[in-house]
């Protein structure tokens, strides 16, 4: 068996045990660089996936290499920045494991509103695929996973649950795109609860409550996102419930998403709380400093630029609020790179940090090896670099 076959044995063993979009987005532009004395050795095409690959795949792809071919006992990591599709070493994931989940088409003969367009409502770079997961979000994730493949089914409700900016919304929406992926048929509604509230007075002032009712009762699948803004609002509180209740009872899927857990939810109708508390409830968190870094380098591969990977991980150990705070001072880091044609550095990112956070007095992080440099203050680090 030559490497590529290996290689191809070996996923294809990955594939009969985990999740295929993971599997098929982590381990494609790879390929096997060498094979002796028992040791495989990968070629990763960027530093981003060999961190990645070592941190979640490597005791599982040892397991699946290892029933193909006993005689592997260690599997080790390279970057080789030459792998890519036009590399004779890397092998069509796709066209060798083709999805064959079927998709349902659409009736021709259907009425569709253009609210179940996704076009109107899913932004297209939210994918499942592309949240990076870690223990702190990784249950919201395998949910999300699973009402997208079995909606209705399993958990229904779902309630997700985090604070601002971890990525509910892009859970929701991945959910949403997916869903219609799978089944282009499917009536999906998405809206956000200031959204919702806003129809139900526009549906009071008008006296015209059946049209609210009409459009969210035929759907087949409800996202609603941020459900804490409907606390204190009675009317639409006593709306909300019918409107729950009349798809759940149909057999329809609900997501919802919260800033807190169901019970901490004040002012808000105890029969709402005990109808998201029946269903699956998760929660998101800030992730770790790996999976933060690990976000960064994705972040840099989506935008096609180069930060060093000094300047990344003094982001990803200072920026601890949330991922979108993450992802902003590294949008500001690019944005200045282009505008001004200088890389970012430790300090000039450090000047921007101090400008935008709120908290000045931040642990700064210069890497140094073999161990991290602390400075107490951004004011320190700065003088320091």
């Amino acid at each position: 068996m030559n490497l590529k076959d290996l290689w191809l044995a070996i996923v294809g063993k990955l594939l009969e045990e985990f999740e295929r979009a993971q599997i098929i987005t982590w381990f494609k532009n790879t390929a096997v660089l060498s094979f002796e004395d028992g040791v495989l050795n990968v070629g990763l095409p960027l530093p981003f996936f060999l961190n990645w690959h070592i941190t979640h795949f490597s005791k599982i792809t040892l397991e699946a290499a290892q029933k193909v071919d006993p005689k592997i006992k260690k599997i080790t990591y390279q970057v080789d920045i030459a792998l890519g599709e036009a590399d004779s070493r890397v092998i069509d994931l796709l066209k060798h494991f083709p999805d064959k989940k079927p998709r349902k088409l659409p009736n021709k003969n259907e009425k569709r509103s253009e609210e179940g367009i996704i076009s109107k409502m899913f932004n297209p770079k939210y994918t499942l695929e592309n949240f990076i997961t870690s223990p702190e979000n990784r249950l919201a994730h395998a949910a999300c996973q699973n009402v997208a493949k079995y909606p209705a089914e399993n958990y229904n409700p779902l309630f997700i649950y985090g604070g601002v900016g971890l990525g509910k919304t892009h859970l929701l929406q991945a959910t949403g795109n997916e869903i219609m992926r799978n089944d282009p048929s499917n009536f999906i509604v998405y809206t956000t609860t200031e959204g919702f509230v806003n129809e139900v007075v526009d549906a009071i002032q008008a006296r015209n409550m059946n049209h609210i009712r009409n459009k969210y009762r035929k759907v087949t699948v409800l996202i609603i996102d941020d459900i804490q803004f409907i606390a204190n609002k009675d009317r639409t509180q006593e709306e909300f419930f019918h409107t729950f209740n009349s798809l759940y009872e149909s057999g329809k899927q609900i997501i919802i998403s919260s800033d807190r857990p169901p019970h901490e939810l004040a002012l808000l109708n105890e029969r709402l709380v005990s109808r998201f508390q029946s269903g699956m409830i998760v929660d998101v968190q800030m992730p770790d400093y790996e999976t933060r870094l690990a976000i960064l380098q994705y972040k840099c591969q989506e935008a096609q630029v180069f930060i060093n990977q000094e300047v990344l991980e003094f982001i990803a150990f200072n920026v601890t609020s949330s991922v979108r705070a993450l992802e902003g001072i590294l949008k500001q880091s690019i944005a200045k790179y282009e505008l001004e044609h200088t890389a970012p550095t430790v300090k000039s990112v450090a000047k921007m940090m101090k400008q935008t956070q709120k908290e000045v007095k931040m642990i700064g992080f210069v890497v140094q090896d073999p161990a991290p440099r602390s400075a107490v203050t951004i004011d320190s680090l700065i003088d320091s670099v």
